[in-house]
């Protein structure tokens, strides 16, 4: 599996303790942030959060409003098995 740099940047931070959430609205308006231990929060794009959610490598735990995600037993052996595009 290849890899996007935003794809294994987000990953190689969540196993290094940043927590990935996706923020609801009460309107349903939904951003994802990664909260790194040390610093400010950033975006992450959608169609990033979703690919690697798609690919198994991360779940949620589908809380209101902010779902947390956690690596899956599939995304951590993704850090050490793929290759960035």
């Amino acid at each position: 599996m290849n890899l996007t740099p935003s794809q294994h940047r987000v990953l190689r931070a969540m196993r290094e303790g940043a927590t990935l959430k996706a923020h609801r609205t009460l309107d349903g308006e939904k951003t994802h942030r990664l909260h790194p231990l040390n610093g400010e929060p950033e975006i992450v794009e959608r169609r990033v959060v979703e690919s690697l959610v798609d690919f198994g490598l991360i779940q949620s735990n589908l809380k209101f409003p902010a779902a947390t995600y956690v690596l899956t037993e599939d995304g951590v052996q993704a850090l050490t098995h793929t290759r960035q595009k």
